[in-house]
């Protein structure tokens, strides 16, 4: 078996990775020209290959995308699981005539809610890539023993290239707090957290049910990614480009190597478009669509109210001026990052009781019965609230 070594040999991954960090760091203007030829790059393989192709919309950035394929002529329908976003960012999907999808279903054909997810699963927090490491040393199996002793140790088997200090291995700070699972092989005397922890909730709620659509529609991705924001996914776009067609993946992220500054001079542009015309042609087809009524008021600016307004720093970086990133309002990954106010102060100032809710009642002990929430898994990570 090729090992995880030969393979980035293979492919010349160190410089792949070095080229696409030199295009993260040249001018706007070249990245935006960058991810127009992508798109269009992307669009005629699909062509070529018989697919169809469409965009997932969830916050800002994906709306950007969305919107900035019509500025080059590519028809690509919007999909989005819109009920998981704030409610500004809805009224934004309805306004674009998004498809609107439904979360994957139980076994009892039901579909998977929220809370439902946290009890059933654990809370998404750290990161998708942590969270997934601690969900795989809570649930050991002889199959995953050489993985749980990486997360543990570093060390890897012979797929990972018997390194022995790989970053397989969580960092020590989350290993005493969550590592505690694997301390009968290890013989070590760490922590145990008292709640479940998961990356799960995002495959059920948003990306099984877009991959079904997908599926059904004969259709691959536009995908609003940056390799800027980090985590998991900024390697895989590093190695493969903004359009990769793989032999069980098919995506496009043509704003790979956009910077955030570079992704809100881009939406200053769309929204000057939105007021000049766009609204009333979006307007016209939602009602068409049947998505939206007569009645329905069209949002003045594609900027979900969530975010703010976007302005403008003193050595001319861009930002908004309320949330950064936006996500399921009980996500929380990155909060230990965050700085105050972070995403649960900003839930409680717009929305009190829906805070209370998930701070303190989502979920119940299942040894006391008492409710419990994010509240005491911020308490257990050191984040205040």
């Amino acid at each position: 078996m090729e090992s995880v070594i030969e393979r980035m040999e293979r492919i010349d991954a160190k410089r792949k990775m070095a080229d696409f960090n030199v295009k993260m760091q040249m001018p706007y203007v070249f990245k935006k020209k960058y991810a127009a030829i992508r798109a269009r790059e992307f669009v005629s393989e699909c062509d070529r290959r018989g697919l169809n192709y469409h965009v997932s919309v969830g916050g800002l950035d994906s709306i950007a995308l969305f919107l900035f394929l019509h500025s080059l002529h590519i028809d690509a329908p919007g999909i989005s699981v819109s009920g998981l976003e704030d409610k500004s960012i809805q009224r934004i999907h309805r306004a674009l005539g998004l498809e609107r999808l439904k979360s994957a279903k139980k076994d009892d054909g039901a579909p998977w809610k929220k809370p439902e997810i946290l009890q059933e699963f654990g809370f998404p927090v750290l990161s998708k890539e942590i969270a997934a490491k601690i969900d795989i040393l809570a649930h050991p199996t002889d199959k995953n023993a050489t993985v749980r002793h990486a997360i543990m140790t570093g060390e890897t088997g012979a797929y990972g290239g018997h390194q022995k200090h790989s970053r397989m291995k969580l960092s020590q700070k989350w290993l005493e707090k969550f590592g505690g699972y694997g301390n009968a092989d290890e013989g070590t005397d760490y922590k145990i957290p008292p709640f479940q922890v998961s990356a799960k909730c995002c495959y059920y709620l948003k990306e099984k049910p877009c991959d079904d659509w997908a599926k059904a529609h004969n259709s691959v991705p536009f995908l609003g990614l940056m390799a800027s924001e980090g985590g998991r996914r900024a390697k895989s776009l590093k190695m493969n480009g903004c359009n990769y067609f793989g032999s069980s993946t098919i995506r496009s992220a043509p704003f790979a190597i956009f910077q955030r500054d570079d992704i809100l001079r881009l939406v200053r542009e769309l929204d000057m478009q939105w007021k000049s015309g766009w609204k009333d042609e979006y307007r016209a087809k939602a009602i068409a669509a049947g998505v939206i009524i007569e009645g329905f008021e069209m949002p003045d600016s594609i900027v979900p109210e969530i975010y703010g307004t976007i302005e403008e720093r003193d050595d001319g970086t861009l930002y908004t001026t309320k949330a950064q990133r936006t996500g399921c309002s009980m996500c929380g990954f990155g909060i230990h990052m965050e700085k105050r106010p972070h995403r649960f102060d900003l839930l409680k100032e717009r929305n009190p009781k829906e805070w209370d809710y998930w701070m303190f009642r989502c979920c119940k002990d299942p040894i006391t019965g008492d409710q419990y929430g994010w509240a005491r898994v911020l308490d257990y990570i050191g984040v205040e609230y």
